[in-house]
C-alpha cells in the first residue's frame, strides 16, 4: 500500500531541525525501499522548513507509523504532529502539459 505522511515541526526549532539532518538524510538513505519520497515543506524556497512529506510503500499504517518513529527527527522531538493518509495514485507517468 501507499501512504503520504505530512509532518508539522515544532514551530521556532529550526536550530534542532538543523542539528539533526545529516542523521535524518542518511536515515532516510537506509530506508529508501520503504519511503519512497521524501522532502522538506516551505512557505518560500528560502524558509526554515515547517515539517515535511513522505510517500511510503507499506503493508500496513502501523507499519509506517513504527518506521518513523525511529527517524531522527522524531526522536530529537522536532515532529508537532503526523498525519499518515492512504494515497491512491492518479498517474503512473508524467502527463505532458
Amino acid at each position: 500500500m501507499l501512504f503520504a505522511v505530512l509532518f508539522t515541526d515544532q514551530p521556532g526549532h529550526g536550530e534542532l531541525r538543523a542539528a539533526h539532518l545529516e542523521a535524518h538524510i542518511r536515515w532516510v538513505a537506509e530506508h529508501q525501499d520503504t519511503v519512497l519520497v521524501a522532502g522538506s515543506l516551505r512557505v518560500e524556497p528560502s524558509h526554515v522548513p515547517k515539517g515535511g512529506l513522505w510517500i511510503v510503500e507499506a503493508p500496513s499504517r502501523q507499519h509506517v507509523l513504527d518506521l518513523m518513529t525511529t527517524d531522527p527527527f522524531y526522536t530529537c522531538g522536532l515532529r508537532q504532529d503526523i498525519e499518515v493518509l492512504y494515497w491512491s495514485k492518479a498517474l503512473d507517468k508524467k502527463t505532458p502539459v
